[in-house]
């Protein structure tokens, strides 16, 4: 009776998984149905849903110490080249100046000619400082066949991009004896241009970093080793992931390193001010 009772539980369920197999289409749009994304084998939300980390909140009775540094990213080190390219346009991926004068030309950022964000560019001056237009040769035929050489404007938005090889971060240093933590956070970002006749670069124009964080946090970075597990820029610069120098700090003078210091020397004392903001947190704790 046992035997039976069996052989029929399993007929059943033998029965029952085959009417399933049969009631499942062969175009069932829930296993074919192609991702959003052309670049992408499925339909990637964690990115497209990501919000910045908010800031704790800082009250001023708090910071028992401060110090304000510039520091320069040199897109061409290594550590930054997921920040650099593509420069090229790239359905798929999207550089940090990409993703920073893309939201300036849509209205979402604000660039501003100084650092202390006090003087807004216009859309026409920024645009005219984004986008070239230039006149190139072509050829056409007049009705009888003549043939004539005219110059016809082009407009060029993307050879920019080659010549970005600078960023500069304005950011504070300070230690919150509420929370017993030296923490830093960034308040401005400045584009640099290289122009290569004159071997130097221009400054482009700043924007208050804040309020590029919403925009930073759907922007993925490319991972050199797992093409699944990308990290967002507002992700990159929390977690200090790119190399830098620093190249100014807060002081009387208000000059900058290479004011008083050359070549390696400037380096050194880089390195000097690095290692000065290391020891005052390190030296807290000395038992």
């Amino acid at each position: 009776m046992k035997s039976l009772l069996i052989i029929s539980i399993l007929c059943i369920s033998l029965l029952s998984h085959i009417m399933q197999a049969q009631d499942i289409p062969s175009t069932d749009p829930n296993i074919f149905d192609p991702p959003k994304n052309p670049c992408d084998i499925y339909n990637k939300t964690n990115i497209e849903n990501r919000k910045p980390i908010q800031y704790t909140y800082l009250r001023e009775g708090d910071v028992a110490w401060q110090k304000r540094t510039w520091r320069d990213i040199d897109m061409r080190e290594k550590q930054n080249l997921p920040l650099y390219y593509p420069i090229e346009f790239n359905p798929c991926r999207t550089s940090l100046f990409q993703a920073i004068t893309k939201n300036i030309l849509n209205g979402n950022i604000i660039a501003f000619a100084d650092e202390e964000f006090l003087q807004p560019y216009e859309f026409s001056e920024i645009r005219k400082k984004l986008v070239t237009i230039d006149t190139v040769e072509q050829v056409i035929y007049t009705p009888e066949g003549e043939e004539k050489t005219q110059r016809v404007p082009v407009m060029d938005s993307t050879s920019i991009y080659r010549r970005i090889l600078k960023f500069r971060l304005k950011e504070d240093w300070f230690f919150d004896k509420q929370k017993s933590t030296l923490e830093c956070r960034i308040i401005g970002i400045a584009a640099f241009e290289y122009i290569e006749e004159k071997e130097a670069f221009k400054e482009l124009f700043w924007v208050y970093f804040p309020s590029c964080r919403p925009y930073f946090a759907i922007n993925d970075v490319y991972n050199f080793k797992n093409d699944s597990e990308r990290r967002s820029l507002d992700d990159i610069f929390w977690k200090r992931q790119f190399a830098s120098a620093i190249v100014k700090e807060s002081n009387v003078y208000d000059r900058f390193i290479n004011e008083y210091q050359k070549g390696i020397d400037a380096l050194v004392e880089s390195d000097n001010i690095k290692g000065q903001i290391f020891k005052w947190e390190h030296d807290l704790w000395n038992y």
